[in-house]
């Protein structure tokens, strides 16, 4: 039997494989085809990850557990999201938890409301439709401002207080207004920010069904010089996700919608700063010529 060390490595190295081909779409950016050879992230990138994970797996083992790291739906469902309310409620008052961690919570606790009552649909989404049997309506929509998508034929479609979850059954409910018994699939994209230490930096729009690492595989993966223990999620000026949090995320396999990641968010990969033998020599030799040259402005102004 392997120890839980083992099991736990055997996990992380595991963490960075290449997601499945999301397809081509109109306006769309979407990740190339990736050669065998680069599936994994080198060990030698992801053993600070590796650290910094176990440390906090044993950090955590003496810790109440802060609420929504046991949900494992790729797509969470409302009465999920109004559990996980109401233990998030009861964790911010709770003395179980350092103040930092309550406050913590408290965010959490706004997300997960602001979700049940507006819906995860904001301006800027799209939304890949497939219609059996309809060629105008299977296509990749933009919601517009004001919640809504508008289809053809069909005209504009609300999606206040909608899930990610709940939007197949809702569309195939509204089309059935119009349509006999349509046959529907609809998928959730948003497009978000991936900078920092990665291949290539941009904005890319992906489904909100995929875990974190795979969002950094879009943008071709984590650099040479990349920090990998310290990344980090931000919405504005807030971080949403960051340190030992982001870390344990990550080892779960949790997905964009899980966390709440809306369209606009940032991915922050943090880099390690380079310095060389040449550059510093070069710096050192500006410094010095610095005092000469005060002295010579001296002697000729003297």
């Amino acid at each position: 039997m392997r120890s839980p060390k083992q099991v736990f490595t055997s996990q992380v190295v595991t963490l960075f494989v290449w997601p499945p081909t999301f397809g081509r779409h109109a306006g769309m950016r979407v990740a190339p085809r990736v050669p065998r050879s680069l599936m994994f992230a080198p060990m030698r990138l992801l053993r600070p990850l590796l650290v910094a994970m176990l440390v906090a797996t044993a950090v955590r083992a003496g810790e109440a557990q802060v609420p929504g790291a046991e949900l494992t739906q790729v797509l969470v469902s409302r009465p999920a999201l109004e559990s996980l309310l109401t233990r998030l409620d009861q964790a911010a008052d709770s003395r179980d938890f350092s103040g930092p961690v309550r406050d913590r919570v408290r965010r959490l606790a706004v997300l997960v409301r602001a979700r049940l009552t507006d819906g995860d649909f904001h301006a800027g989404d799209r939304i890949r439709l497939n219609v059996e049997g309809e060629t105008a309506l299977t296509d990749t929509f933009t919601v517009e401002a004001g919640r809504l998508v508008r289809l053809p034929t069909i005209g504009a479609v609300p999606l206040e207080g909608v899930l990610r979850v709940e939007l197949t059954d809702y569309l195939t409910r509204r089309l059935g207004q119009f349509l006999r018994s349509p046959k529907v699939r609809a998928q959730s994209l948003i497009r978000v920010a991936i900078l920092g230490a990665v291949a290539r930096q941009g904005f890319y729009t992906v489904p909100v069904d995929i875990p974190v690492n795979d969002v950094l595989m879009v943008a071709g993966g984590p650099a040479g010089t990349a920090i990998l223990d310290q990344i980090y999620i931000e919405r504005g000026k807030e971080r949403l996700y960051d340190g030992e949090e982001l870390q344990q995320v990550i080892m779960e396999g949790r997905t964009l919608d899980e966390l709440s990641v809306q369209a606009g968010d940032r991915f922050v990969v943090p880099e390690k700063t380079q310095r060389n033998g040449l550059q510093f020599i070069q710096t050192l030799q500006i410094l010095l010529t610095i005092p000469l040259t005060v002295l010579g402005l001296v002697r000729i102004f003297k």
